[in-house]
């Protein structure tokens, strides 16, 4: 088809030729026409020699230059043809006589050609050919080598025949070398050769500039950049068209300038597509996306048509804003404007869809796509995250991987990112089996992305393997394990790393965060006040989370009037703020004040989420507020459109457990719109430890048995259950379990923090150097509750023994310990600050009272539930424990 198409041409050009052979002919040399007849192939040699001998030298001389030229139009006129194999078997059917006499004009022609075609062979073929001749290299010729070379993709050849050429004046051949350079992103060699184009006297043009700045762009050299900013304006070239300052609009961009960028975006006097395209994505780039849709608008008012980089570069606004009504508008344009089958187009709708929450929208789009690629996946299982469509995730990166698909970092780090969400131990590790296959595992992306994983499914054994694994540690490697460690309830490894991480780098405020969470859980006030002072030493106080987390930390640390005074104190409150102050209201028995603050909240124009919610409901259940805590829960779903989870629905079991609404309890866990979980119903069974309610709770610890055969905790709950109802066959069945299945049972400990320095006692620990005055100091206390009237509470005891034994296990019980060791080394007046992993027991915490009444002393206990605070002989918790 292609030959049949080029024939009719073929045969016009060659009347032409027949027809200027003619005219010639009729003058004065009628041997020319011979050239264009059918005996034209003979041998050129008996010809020319036959009229040598007629005619003369000049007759002879003429035929081979008339020859000659003819030769020469017909390769060119291939060559415009596009037919670059005919133009080649024509010279190579040459006699070198012939070959020697072509004009350079002619390899140029098809050089050109070959460098159009991307015929690299053909190109080197003639190269060699042009080589062994005499021909002189002429600059002309030399930049079309040279092009050919660079356009071939062998810029190796190309580079080596530039350096011979002698004549360099022309900028064409160093900007096309230095844009060839820069496409490969060898920027330090492209930024060479601008120097070396300086010594050599050529004077740059607004192409080489344009290419040199996007070098320095990429390089993030802005010191170097300006300087060539500043050279372009003395000599006016800033005003000479709009390439030069569209790559100043992109290197001050990517340098985090965007200022500097919008101030020579509007100096420009003239704006091409590229220069609003620049602008708007460099702004959008840089999370100024109320920039970048303004100038968007301001793009479509000048009546500049958008195109497909447009698209591209203002859909991600929309998806960062949330506009799904604006983003959609943009797609039904694409449609009409016939860019809906491009891919980077389609990756960016994407992307928007999902982050406007309308993930099915993203699914037609992916489920449609034609010629997908790693974005389009990446983006897919982006979406899929960020709806916390996590099953789905992880299913895309199976269907990827059966598709023979190769996943590049950053698919694989948003796969670990759904298994740390989700919780999949299982599919974080084939992930992690598929990374260490294709060697992907050592990168530091991966690595982070994999202890978060670890981390997050609880297997803190596995996130210290790759923490320890990996070679160059970067700040977010220390911040994960750190967090890590502390979110699982390991503070004091993460106190070990925090020491460890500072003989390598300096914390940052996510560190201080961290190790302020390990702080608070440990219940360490001296501790997190060292941290409070090097957060203020380093200058990261004024940040906000920092500041929710020093909040957090000492109202876990029974600080409630200094985390009070703190939040006073913040400029900025966000909703995190407000929720970690009610938290902590809540936490230590202070329900009212926890429920004005939310009110306060509220007028302040901040609106609750389920986190907010959460721990309102927390304060009610631990302050006895019934009513107002069925409030809140209706509130949720009628005022605030928000759904009540299965903390929500926890938090309100153990309102009306503590409140001693068992049945009822049970009647809401029944009625529930989702399955309870082991929280709901463990919730109701530590109701029926405090209420006494030994029928109830042996049918609800079947169910909590069902849901999690492997907690220890819940089997010792129905145990001190049976304990203190002395049931005491029961107690030794349950425990005979215990051990029977293996379950590691955790051991009841309390721990003070004396002069910077932790002291732990567990039951009946003699171990203590002090163990003597102690064991004193406690005698004298049960012998004063004696002399007021006061009864042991045997049951507490939790053994089947003598009253006497009873009483002496009661004595030897961790917090009583810790309460008398903090009497006997602390000043008077100074408040006892003590913390246990376990619930307080009955007995201890009326001990406690008494002593806070004996010696004045204000005592603050905190156990796995609450504070309390014992205060002339009393407590915070009003009989909630």
């Amino acid at each position: 088809m292609a030959a049949a198409a080029i024939k009719p041409l073929q045969s016009v050009l060659s009347k032409h030729k027949y027809r200027r052979c003619n005219k010639k002919k009729k003058k004065k040399y009628p041997i020319f026409y011979i050239f264009h007849s059918p005996q034209r192939n003979q041998p050129f040699t008996s010809l020319s020699s036959g009229y040598w001998r007629s005619a003369g030298v000049p007759y002879a001389t003429l035929i081979c230059e008339e020859r000659t030229r003819s030769i020469d139009s017909e390769i060119q006129d291939l060559c415009l043809m596009g037919n670059l194999e005919e133009a080649m078997k024509s010279i190579s059917s040459l006699n070198y006589e012939d070959f020697t006499r072509l004009d350079s004009e002619t390899y140029c022609y098809v050089l050109q050609l070959c460098s159009d075609l991307g015929s690299l062979h053909h190109g080197s073929n003639l190269h060699s050919l042009i080589s062994s001749s005499r021909l002189e290299m002429d600059s002309n010729l030399g930049s079309k080598l040279v092009s050919m070379y660079v356009n071939c993709g062998d810029l190796g050849n190309g580079r080596m025949l530039f350096d011979r050429l002698s004549f360099k004046e022309n900028p064409f051949l160093w900007n096309l070398l230095m844009s060839a350079y820069a496409k490969i992103e060898e920027y330090i060699e492209t930024i060479i050769l601008f120097q070396s184009m300086w010594e050599h006297g050529t004077n740059p043009n607004s192409r080489t500039f344009s290419c040199v700045l996007k070098c320095f762009s990429a390089l993030g050299h802005l010191s170097h950049g300006m300087a060539v900013h500043g050279y372009l304006q003395k000599l006016g070239l800033f005003d000479n068209g709009s390439a030069v300052g569209n790559a100043l609009i992109t290197m001050y961009s990517k340098c985090y300038c965007i200022n500097t960028a919008i101030n020579v975006f509007d100096k420009m006097p003239v704006k091409d597509i590229i220069s609003w395209n620049s602008i708007i994505h460099g702004c959008v780039s840089r999370g100024i996306f109320n920039k970048g849709l303004e100038l968007f608008s301001e793009m479509l008012f000048s009546g500049m048509d958008i195109d497909l980089a447009t698209l591209v570069s203002v859909l991600p606004a929309f998806a960062e804003i949330g506009d799904l009504a604006q983003g959609r508008a943009l797609h039904g344009y694409s449609i009409k404007a016939g860019f809906v089958k491009e891919v980077n187009l389609n990756n960016s709708l994407l992307d928007m869809y999902s982050k406007c929450l309308a993930v099915g929208n993203s699914v037609q789009i992916f489920e449609k796509m034609s010629g997908r690629t790693i974005v389009s996946w990446t983006s897919m299982i982006s979406g899929y995250a960020i709806n916390a469509q996590y099953e789905e995730a992880i299913s895309l990166f199976e269907e990827m991987e059966a598709e023979n698909m190769e996943p590049d970092l950053h698919f694989i780090t948003c796969a670990l990112h759904a298994c740390a969400c989700s919780g999949s131990l299982n599919h974080g590790k084939h992930i992690h089996d598929y990374a260490i296959r294709n060697g992907l595992d050592s990168h530091i992306f991966v690595a982070n992305a994999l202890m978060d994983m670890y981390a997050k499914c609880g297997n803190m054994e596995n996130a210290r393997d790759v923490f320890d694994h990996t070679a160059d540690k970067d700040m977010i490697s220390w911040n994960t394990l750190i967090g890590g460690y502390a979110k699982n309830s390991l503070p004091n490894e993460a106190l070990h790393l925090f020491v460890k991480m500072q003989l390598h780098m300096q914390p940052n405020s996510t560190t201080m965060a961290c190790i302020l969470r390990a702080s608070a859980s440990l219940s360490l006030l001296e501790k997190g006040r060292e941290m409070h002072a090097y957060i203020i030493r380093v200058g990261i106080q004024e940040c906000s989370f920092v500041m929710n987390a020093l909040v957090d930390m000492y109202s876990k640390c029974g600080a409630l009037v200094l985390a009070r005074q703190l939040f006073d104190l913040m400029d900025f409150k966000d909703i995190v703020s407000w929720t970690v102050v009610i938290s902590g209201y809540g936490m230590h028995g202070h329900g009212r004040e926890a429920l004005a603050i939310f009110k306060q909240m509220r007028r302040n124009g901040i609106k609750p989420d389920g986190v907010s919610f959460v721990a309102i409901l927390y304060a009610c259940s631990h302050s006895g507020l019934i009513d107002e805590g069925w409030r809140f829960f209706n509130a949720m779903r009628n005022e605030y459109k928000i759904e009540p989870t299965i903390e929500h629905y926890a938090c309100m079991v153990d309102l009306l457990s503590r409140a001693g609404r068992l049945a009822k309890a049970y009647n809401f866990i029944e009625s529930m719109p989702m399955v309870p979980d082991a929280t709901v119903w463990g919730a109701l069974l530590c109701g029926c430890r405090i209420h006494r309610d030994v029928e109830l709770a042996e049918k609800v610890a079947e169910r909590v048995f069902e849901l999690e055969p492997e907690n220890t905790g819940y089997y010792i709950l129905l145990a001190n259950i049976y304990a203190e109802a002395e049931k005491w066959e029961a107690v030794k069945k349950l425990r005979d379990s215990i051990e029977r299945k293996a379950l590691r049972k955790n051991p009841g400990c309390t721990w003070i923090e004396v002069r910077s320095k932790v002291h732990i006692f567990v039951a009946g620990d003699k171990s203590n150097s002090q163990s003597k005055k102690i064991e004193i100091f406690l005698d004298d206390v049960r012998r004063r509750m004696k002399e007021e009237g006061y009864a042991p509470k045997w049951r507490y005891a939790l053994i089947d023994a003598e009253d006497r034994i009873k009483e002496e296990a009661l004595c030897g019980h961790s917090e009583k310990l810790a309460i008398a060791f903090g009497i006997l080394n602390t000043i008077e007046g100074k408040p006892i600050r003590v913390a246990k992993n376990l619930r307080v027991c009955g007995d201890c915490h009326e001990v406690a009272k008494f002593i806070s009444y004996m010696t004045a002393r204000e005592i603050i206990l905190r156990d796995n539930k609450r504070f309390h605070h014992f205060q002339q002989g009393r407590c915070s918790c009003r009989g909630y424990l």
